[in-house]
């Protein structure tokens, strides 16, 4: 148990508001001494998957691209858009991306949506114009409560959508785990029963997007 000393590590350090990468560095050696590894073994390892993964760094290369559009008005713009659509609430809107998201990452297309690339710059704006344009007299508290679903709604659908894909890393990572402990299982068999999972999310979720329409408007009758 005293791997998980990692974990308190990352905890700890998050709670303290530290740099995010001392943390993460800070708790893969603490949790690699705690597994009885020596120092430096545990920083091969450490450099070893930094050197695989290295090609997730490319995605970094977008960030400038979005902050220049929003620098532009890509925010206002879209929000000036779905000001135009009457019929389109915070709830229906989020809906729809969530449907989107969750099929896009079922076959994989998981680099489609995502907090720093859509969330930020389009979809919360643009929840946040469609509560608006059916509440005029949003509070702060309205507005932050309709940008938290805006973020959750995206960690839903690609968390649940994901892994129906057969190649994504999560269904490699299950079976590779269970293989460790002597259980024999094909990856198709996993992205399947991956399947019923994520319809319930997708009505589970989808039903508080819409209660989200009814709470908005609630709110606005005060």
């Amino acid at each position: 148990m005293w791997v998980l000393l990692g974990v308190a590590v990352v905890v700890v350090g998050f709670a303290a508001r530290l740099n995010p990468l001392l943390i993460v560095a800070a708790a893969a050696i603490v949790t690699g001494l705690a597994a009885g590894m020596d120092l430096l073994a545990t920083l091969a390892i450490l450099g070893k998957a930094f050197r695989d993964n290295r090609y997730i760094s490319v995605v970094w290369l977008i960030l400038p691209l979005i902050g220049l559009l929003e620098r532009e008005g890509l925010q206002e713009r879209a929000k000036a858009l779905i000001g135009q659509l009457k019929s389109a609430t915070a709830g229906r809107l989020l809906l729809i991306y969530m449907v989107i998201r969750q099929g896009t990452a079922a076959i994989g297309l998981t680099s489609l949506g995502g907090h720093a690339q859509m969330v930020r710059p389009l979809i919360a704006p643009m929840a946040e114009a469609a509560a608006e344009a059916q509440h005029p007299d949003l509070t702060p508290a309205t507005r932050d409560r309709v940008k938290a679903f805006a973020a959750a709604t995206d960690n839903i659908g690609l968390f649940f959508g994901e892994d129906i894909f057969i190649a994504i890393a999560s269904i490699l990572l299950i079976k590779g785990f269970l293989e460790e402990n002597g259980i024999s299982v094909e990856p198709l068999h996993l992205s399947v029963w991956a399947i019923p999972t994520a319809v319930l999310a997708l009505v589970i979720h989808g039903t508080r997007l819409l209660l989200l329409d009814r709470r908005l408007a609630r709110e606005a009758g005060r």
